[in-house]
């Protein structure tokens, strides 16, 4: 129980900075999402760091690692996780996995909105 509360409290603040970075006042003529993409790359960058730093010192308390990647980094965005995932399955040699995990989940997350739009208008 005391995990669900480390990652709650990591979601919380994490969930928050995503909150806060959105009412930035960034426009773009183009349209693009650039706090969403910079907020996805961050937290990419972020859960990537956490791992690699986790990994090579083993003696990091867990649950500062459920509380930073599960919590913080999942509350921010969840592509950090997606891209942890992935470059995993890269990394531990399962190319196709990863190439069809990364095409399938992009395709079938944009599907899903524009599905999602369309039944509720």
């Amino acid at each position: 129980m005391i995990n669900c509360l480390f990652v709650g409290l990591g979601g919380f603040i994490g969930a928050v900075c995503r909150y806060l970075i959105g009412l930035l006042p960034v426009q773009s003529e183009s349209g693009f999402p650039y706090k969403t993409f910079l907020i996805n790359v961050a937290g990419a960058f972020l859960i990537g760091c956490i791992a690699t730093y986790a990994g090579k010192h083993p003696s990091v308390n867990p649950q500062l690692v459920l509380f930073l990647k599960v919590g913080i980094c999942g509350g921010f965005t969840t592509f950090s996780t997606f891209a942890f995932e992935t470059t995993d399955l890269f990394q531990s040699g399962h190319t196709v996995t990863a190439l069809v995990y990364a095409v399938l989940s992009v395709v079938s997350g944009v599907l899903a909105v524009f599905a999602s739009q369309f039944l509720l208008h």
